[in-house]
């Protein structure tokens, strides 16, 4: 009777909730496992499912074919970013797996979510932050998976690879946005205007005590109002706090010369990288590099501390950063020099403290030769040089706006992917404006992520009147986006859209000249025009090899006459430098 009745009561109330299991792979393992791809999304999908404070969201399909999920960890339930930074509340951007051979983040990140809604003392430092988790950015690697070509690397069992499924890497994708991952990244980066980012990675390099390395986005191309308070405070806590958890930091081993005996420098991100990317738009960046030869679950648990760390500093300066930001956007609104090109500061050095293994030398078993190696029975603790002060080479001034003919759509197509506010002319105007010609550019002989990098950019400005079409594009610079226009559309910027090669059939010449037709029409030119005979003179008297070929001179007159294509290495984007009505 009274298990009738039992039974009874609970087909009439249901059996009790269970909790579904939330340990991840990594915990289910022997330490030196992580997820795979589907593992990471299936687990966050009932994570999602067990908690209202967690939204997963798809932006769309990468080029593996695969979706691209955000998870949202929003402790009172709103999943609005609009509605989130009116509440004041800040955003923490992690993004794990762009080099999916460097899977710590994954597994660290799945926990810290985890722990963050379970643990009551930890989930007041939700309050005021807001979690947006990118749990596997390059899913096309993390399908790839190995256990052979992280070589430097101790563990995990198997692992992603670096290469995205268009083998292209992805953390120098950030402008070119070849990638579908790219373009899906640029419209969560838009949409929820973090405050602060992180990218989890492992390092290569030498061998050292530290677990943990750091790079901050470097403070001279920060705005000075958020690189005062990451120098100062930010940077300053989040080391205090790691060697407290008996994982002291130091900066990203980036050697100034064979060893980090030598000092080191700081890493100099131009935007096609993650944190020069956030830069652009006034988010402070960070990318965590633990060492490739420490133990997996050390540089999970050292991860999972750096993001625990990160989250207390943000809780704590929530209102302060969220200030700063805004004096920083408004400064950049303002701001009429922009630089573009950096070199070192070599003068400038300060002393960081360094645990490290003594540099040694002995001969290789293979060549015979001396080799490098680093001995674990040799540890030292010592300061050295670090070199991170960088000053500006190429600094240009802001125009009013950019004009961009229609034309060119490979360009338009990835402003739009960055939200940037345009208008389209309405009719055929006549607009004077400032115009590059291309005088000098550097190309690599060899592909660098699908392209043939130019670099050494020179340019020769003139002032003129240009025909524009109806449907041409203005971008005023009065807008979020002011750093990522000037930095993408001035084409001597290190990461500019010339530079990765999107305006290379404006740098080939259309029309040409017979010789035998033209000589007699450049001596007409000549008789005509007795300063461009007197130049012609010149250049004979100047160069030898010159007034030996008859063709290079025809050549000579014929580019100063109107029979030359005005149009041939004209960058075709007029800079408009005076606030004229525009028929929009």
């Amino acid at each position: 009777m009274l298990t009738t009745l039992l039974l009874a009561a609970l087909l009439t109330t249901g059996a009790p909730d269970k909790k579904p299991d939330l340990k991840t792979p990594y915990e289910k393992g022997n330490g030196n496992v992580t997820a795979t791809y589907d593992q990471a999304i299936d687990w966050y999908k009932t994570f999602d499912k067990a908690y209202d404070e967690v939204k997963m969201v798809p932006y769309g399909y990468t080029d593996s074919g695969r979706l691209l999920h955000l998870v949202i960890v929003s402790t009172d339930k709103d999943f609005d970013p609009a509605s989130i930074k009116q509440k004041n509340k800040r955003v923490l951007l992690i993004q794990n797996g762009i080099h999916p051979g460097e899977p710590e983040g994954i597994d660290a990140t799945m926990m810290l979510a985890r722990d963050y809604l379970q643990d009551k003392s930890k989930r007041k430092q939700l309050d005021n932050v807001v979690l947006a988790i990118i749990p596997v950015y390059n899913i096309g690697g993390a399908l790839n998976r190995n256990s052979h070509t992280r070589t430097n690397q101790n563990g995990p069992e198997e692992y992603g690879f670096r290469g995205n499924a268009r083998n292209l890497d992805l953390n120098r994708d950030y402008i070119k946005t070849d990638s579908r991952n790219a373009k899906l990244f640029h419209l969560i980066f838009r949409d929820w205007d973090p405050d602060v980012f992180m990218d989890n990675h492992t390092s290569n390099g030498a061998d050292y005590q530290h677990v943990m390395t750091l790079i901050a986005t470097q403070h001279n191309k920060l705005n000075p109002t958020l690189a005062e308070y990451l120098n100062k405070k930010m940077v300053p806590t989040l080391y205090t706090q790691m060697k407290q958890d008996k994982f002291p930091m130091v900066p990203y081993m980036n050697h100034a010369g064979d060893t980090p005996d030598e000092g080191i420098i700081g890493f100099m991100e131009s935007p096609r990288y993650a944190t020069g990317y956030t830069a652009l738009y006034n988010t402070i960046g960070f990318v965590p590099e633990t060492h490739m030869l420490k133990p997996f679950d050390q540089r999970v648990k050292a991860t999972y501390k750096l993001m625990e760390n990160m989250i207390e500093t943000v809780h704590r300066d929530a209102d302060e950063i969220g200030k700063l930001r805004a004096k920083a956007k408004q400064e950049t609104l303002q701001q009429q020099q922009y630089p573009l090109n950096w070199q070192l500061d070599t003068t400038k050095v300060d002393k960081i403290p360094f645990l490290g293994y003594a540099a040694k030398y002995k001969p290789s078993d293979v060549s015979g030769l001396e080799r490098l190696y680093y001995d674990r029975k040799a540890p030292y603790s010592k300061n050295i040089n670090y070199y991170n002060t960088f000053t500006p080479t190429t600094i240009v001034e802001k125009p009013v706006a950019y004009i961009i003919p229609f034309a060119w759509h490979e360009v338009i197509d990835r402003l739009k992917t960055n939200k940037v506010d345009m208008q389209q002319l309405t009719r055929d105007t006549t607009i004077t404006v400032d115009t590059y010609y291309i005088a000098d550019y550097k190309t690599s002989p060899r592909a660098y992520e699908g392209h043939y990098l130019h670099t050494d950019v020179k340019v020769e400005k003139r002032t003129m009147q240009r025909q524009f079409l109806k449907g041409d594009y203005v971008v005023y610079l009065n807008q979020e986006a002011n750093r990522f226009l000037v930095e993408t559309l001035e084409p001597q910027a290190v990461d500019s859209y010339f530079a990765w090669n999107f305006f290379d059939s404006m740098l080939m010449q259309k029309e040409y000249f017979s010789s035998y037709v033209f000589e007699d029409l450049a001596a007409e030119y000549l008789k005509k025009d007795p300063e461009l005979r007197e130049k012609l003179e010149d250049r004979r008297k100047a160069d030898l090899e010159f007034a030996k070929n008859a063709r290079a001179q025809l050549d000579f007159v014929y580019r100063n006459t109107p029979h030359y294509e005005f149009t041939h290495n004209m960058y075709p984007i007029g800079r408009l430098m005076q606030n004229v009505k525009l028929p929009l």
